[in-house]
């Protein structure tokens, strides 16, 4: 009845962390770029120059777990490795986190957050939060660049 559906290769282990990092970084990123907007258009009037940032926002928010997902030759022939890639991704995510939850620690500094780029909740639930999505992202990222390539 029809044509049969094309077999999938199994995918290796590497892959799927690579995917499942991917994805949580997809996630991240809608999260923050959300959260950031949020906070923009309740603390301050979005003006011209902004609607640059977040729309630069949005490209990252999508553009990295589409270079995470799969190999990309012109990616890693003209910039760096996937894995060089998810390396620095984790180490910028998890300082993200440290710094945010140093803020949920000590409390927003008032003339920071209403200014664009202060990124984090006003509250330190919201604040908490925000690390813990941070971390778990970072985490995801670590695994697939320090994965064990020679392992199943």
């Amino acid at each position: 009845m029809g044509r049969s559906l094309p077999a999938v290769g199994a995918v290796s282990a590497g892959e799927r962390k690579f995917r499942q990092a991917a994805f949580a970084y997809l996630a991240y990123g809608v999260v923050y770029w959300v959260t950031a907007l949020y906070l923009q258009l309740t603390v301050l009037p979005v003006r011209g120059p902004l609607l640059v940032w977040f729309g630069a926002g949005a490209l990252i928010a999508i553009g990295c777990p589409w270079v995470l997902a799969a190999p990309r030759a012109w990616f890693e022939r003209w910039v760096l490795s996937r894995r060089d890639f998810a390396r620095i991704l984790a180490v910028l995510v998890a300082l993200r986190a440290v710094l945010v939850a140093r803020i949920a620690l000590t409390g927003a500094e008032s003339m920071r957050m209403p200014s664009f780029g202060g990124g984090v909740p006003t509250r330190g639930a919201g604040a908490w939060l925000m690390a813990a999505i941070a971390a778990a992202t970072a985490v995801m990222l670590a695994r697939a660049a320090w994965h064990d390539s020679s392992a199943r």
